[in-house]
């Protein structure tokens, strides 16, 4: 988000909103404002007037669940402001709240003249990212309705059907054309010397396939109430660490983004769960390596996301052959739209399927989740889907054919389809990108622990023996072949990835420490490589940046090639902890601490890679998402991988 949007979010809806409170509904480099529901952009104009001006912000939007500013007329300090308005903003699922306190400032009877103008574009998410995209809408209707309280805007394109409707309470005077589309609710204040009056605005959205209209909360402070209600149930009984604060601080942030960050998915039955989405503005949605591994994160504590995740996976997971989707028998999602895009065919993101990782991760969540639960049940009920991941990644997904899972650049969706699915993230420490049939290294260290996890629940579980050991041998054979071929004697260190034609790519990249997680490296290397990560080019002070500084690939404000993401440094204390490097798991710890503390005790997605040395403050990467979950559940496995040291 740019510094004058303010983020709401509750379940699948969120507003952006600026500084006084307003959607202004211009498109720029940032992100866009409004108020978004399933991918599609149901406010895109709410601009508060006064006598025909805009006030401004005394007291501007400060960031938290509700927005909260004060108004008063543009003046000089000879003209004292002649009212002063208190606004409040918040919203519910498909709901969007906010009331209005206008007080007189004057001794004697005041009439102001104050205007809502509300639109709402219906706008897909895809057409406001910033790559000037555009799409044929062949047929596409807009219309508005007055209503005795408000003004209804409604979108058509063939059975594709939107709507929002805006009303108030008191009822406006009149609702004004604006020549623009949008429509202008208007009232006449009389207000009494130092009287005061109030309004309430409620904007319902019904996004195509709602099936009923939603429930709106009667004010802010209602809608207020009922999320800190599920902040608290969701991080109820959660063991916070006594002697370390700030840590429990961003453990508690976390969880209530977290609580605010699930929407709703369907299981192989038919039945309703609520998952992790990935995050907000862009990512309000299921993503299969997002909710697995902020899933995984959370497991110790809150195991209900683990029990929602895996079903809704199962239910998502491709049973064909699909071009511009990617699908291939037994893969696990990587990103589940709901927009009209992605409904006509015109992005290919409505079941996409462009992830090496995620069908692995699948796999690694079911099998903690058992041993960490004890719920034979889903084990049982989801033992057709593991078997459907693993057959794809001994055959579609390569392991067979090649000896390692494999992804190739997918020319209509995403380039690379590793967690770092940047254009050019994988690449050589010379920034030659990598070519061909790629095998990035986190993603076999994924594969071996999902075999090694599955042939324990088939032994245990399933009571499959033989299947067992068929995986067993297959998680050795690929060990061994990985520090074969990914090693790097002369750096010792493995490579970011190995292209088409098997060269090593020779990157010095976090990605490493995913296989510390994994357990894929011996004793030897995985204390080699431990340590190396807490180097100086690698180690900014507030996490290990995802691509070492030094090498020519190197910028502290890429996506992927120089910056500091939180669950990439969770999986890396993770796994540090895990080869016995506690010192080095502690100093991951207490940088990301750090950097939380700085930002209020939230994570965000990412941070740029500049040293501590250098800035004393954590630099906020441009464009990351504000709520991302994978980030809000960091702090949880940094309890997991330190305890309150």
């Amino acid at each position: 988000m740019t510094d004058r949007h303010h983020l709401l979010v509750h379940g699948g809806t969120f507003a952006a909103v600026g500084d006084g409170g307003d959607i202004s509904g211009v498109r720029g480099s940032g992100s866009p404002d409004g108020l978004f529901v399933r991918d599609a952009r149901h406010l895109s104009r709410w601009q508060l007037t006064v006598d025909g001006a805009v006030p401004e912000a005394l007291t501007p939007v400060a960031d938290g669940d509700t927005a909260r500013c004060v108004l008063v007329p543009r003046g000089g300090r000879q003209e004292p402001p002649a009212y002063t308005i208190f606004r409040e903003q918040a919203v519910g699922d498909s709901a969007f709240v906010e009331s209005l306190r206008v007080t007189s400032n004057r001794p004697v009877p005041t009439t102001i003249r104050l205007a809502v103008t509300a639109d709402a574009d219906f706008t897909d998410q895809f057409e406001l990212r910033s790559d000037h995209r555009t799409y044929t809408k062949i047929g596409a209707t807009r219309s508005r309705q007055v209503l005795d309280d408000g003004v209804e805007f409604n979108y058509q394109r063939g059975e594709w059907r939107s709507c929002t409707t805006v009303t108030a309470e008191p009822a406006p005077d009149g609702v004004e054309e604006t020549g623009t589309g949008a429509r202008r609710l208007v009232w006449t204040l009389e207000l009494e010397p130092h009287g005061t009056a109030e309004l309430a605005l409620r904007v319902a959205a019904r996004p195509h396939g709602a099936a009923q209209s939603p429930r709106i909360p009667d004010s802010p402070a209602a809608a207020n109430a009922q999320l800190l209600a599920l902040e608290g149930e969701f991080a109820e009984g959660v063991p916070f660490p006594t002697g370390w604060p700030e840590l429990a601080a961003a453990c508690a942030r976390g969880l209530a983004d977290l609580a605010s960050l699930q929407v709703t998915a369907t299981g192989p039955d038919g039945e309703e769960l609520r998952v992790p989405a990935a995050g907000a503005p862009w990512f309000l949605t299921l993503l299969g390596r997002d909710a697995l591994l902020t899933s995984l994160f959370a497991l110790p504590y809150r195991p209900q996301l683990a029990a929602a995740t895996l079903p809704a996976l199962a239910a998502t997971q491709a049973t064909e052959t699909g071009a511009n989707s990617v699908s291939q028998p037994g893969k696990i999602v990587h990103e589940v739209r709901h927009g009209e895009l992605a409904h006509f065919g015109q992005v290919p993101y409505g079941r996409y399927y462009g992830s090496v990782d995620a069908t692995p991760l699948f796999l690694v969540l079911l099998g903690a989740y058992v041993e960490q639960t004890g719920d034979l049940t889903l084990a049982r009920r989801l033992e057709p889907h593991a078997r459907a991941a693993i057959g794809w990644m001994l055959d579609h997904g390569g392991l067979t054919s090649r000896g390692y899972l494999v992804y190739r650049a997918d020319q209509g969706g995403l380039a690379n389809q590793n967690w770092k699915d940047s254009p050019g993230a994988i690449c050589s420490a010379d920034g030659t990108r990598a070519s061909g049939a790629v095998m990035a290294a986190g993603a076999q260290g994924y594969a071996y622990d999902a075999l090694r996890r599955t042939a324990w629940v088939a032994r245990t579980v399933w009571e499959d023996e033989v299947y067992a050991a068929l995986l067993e041998q297959a998680a050795g054979d690929l060990r061994d072949r990985f520090q074969r071929d990914f090693w790097m004697p002369e750096r010792s260190f493995p490579a970011l990835a190995l292209d088409g034609e098997g060269n090593q790519v020779d990157a010095l990249a976090s990605d490493a420490g995913h296989l510390l997680w994994s357990g894929l490296l011996d004793k030897e290397y995985g204390e080699l490589v431990g340590r190396r990560l807490l180097e100086p080019d690698f180690f900014s002070g507030w996490g290990v940046r995802t691509l070492a500084a030094g090498q020519a690939a190197y910028h502290p404000l890429s996506y992927h090639r120089g910056s500091v993401w939180p669950h990439d440094n969770a999986l890396i204390a993770l796994g540090l902890a895990r080869y016995g490097l506690h010192d080095e798991a502690r100093g991951v710890a207490h940088g990301l601490v750090d950097a939380a503390t700085a930002a209020g005790h939230r994570l965000p997605e990412v941070i740029a890679g500049y040293g501590r040395d250098t800035h004393a403050e954590p630099v906020p990467y441009p464009h990351a998402c504000v709520r991302e979950s994978r980030s809000a559940a960091a702090p949880l496995a940094l309890l997991t991988a330190v305890g309150g040291a």
